[in-house]
């Protein structure tokens, strides 16, 4: 029987805490729009929105929605006191020009140099375009992944040299699974934490590239 791995949320609850307190930060598609939902009350970052919104709370709540305030999924949110409204292409330009502390996206596969592919899977049905999804890799200060370890096959999503179209090349600065935190270095990947109940060794058989391992890897905490 294989060892369990964190939920998604759980995922964007660890991701979450790579956030320090004031950052402007940009939330992609999946689990990464979940990640407001997990920082202490106290904190303040301000999140981002390609819909043209600076300062968005959690989620609302039912019942509180407000469907002229909704972030990149079109999921309802709420505001933080002295939230900012502007157009699409204002939003896009600050995207674009490095004006975002951290980005967090989804990923498909991602390199030991840190290229990014999170927009295709090869020969699949549905697949979308790239949308901004390019902008944001090349524009983020830092570039946070946030995935499952391994495809539903128990294939490698973090592996030597991407075989799906990429999203960015080198762009990736930290990547957080349901096995692992794992920074993109210039020499190589390094593991900086593991999931409660698993090892340095278990995160090393599914992954492609050698992993640097310095000491003692701590457990991750939620």
């Amino acid at each position: 029987m294989s060892k369990p791995r964190l939920t998604r949320e759980q995922i964007a609850q660890r991701a979450a805490r790579e956030l320090p307190d004031g950052a402007s930060v940009n939330l992609g598609w999946g689990i990464p729009n979940l990640v407001s939902n997990y920082l202490p009350k106290e904190q303040i970052v301000y999140f981002h929105s390609e819909n043209g919104i600076l300062g968005m709370g959690p989620r609302a709540a039912g019942g509180e929605e407000d469907l002229d305030l909704v972030d990149a999924m079109k999921v309802p949110v709420t505001l933080l006191p002295g939230a900012a409204f502007f157009n699409q292409a204002d939003a896009h330009v600050m995207t674009r020009g490095g004006h975002l502390d951290f980005c967090l996206m989804g990923g498909l596969q991602v390199s030991q140099k840190g290229d990014l592919a999170n927009w295709k899977v090869p020969g699949a049905k549905g697949s979308g375009g790239i949308g901004g999804a390019m902008d944001i890799a090349a524009g983020a200060k830092h570039l946070i992944i946030c995935m499952e370890h391994t495809t539903k096959d128990d294939e490698p999503k973090i592996v030597k040299r991407c075989s799906y179209p990429l999203t960015g090349l080198e762009c990736v600065k930290t990547v957080v699974t349901d096995m692992a935190v794992i920074d993109v270095e210039a020499g190589g990947l390094v593991l900086r934490e593991v999931a409660p109940g698993l090892t340095a060794e278990d995160v090393q058989a599914v992954t492609e590239p050698k992993l640097i391992i310095l000491g003692s890897v701590p457990e991750m905490k939620l």
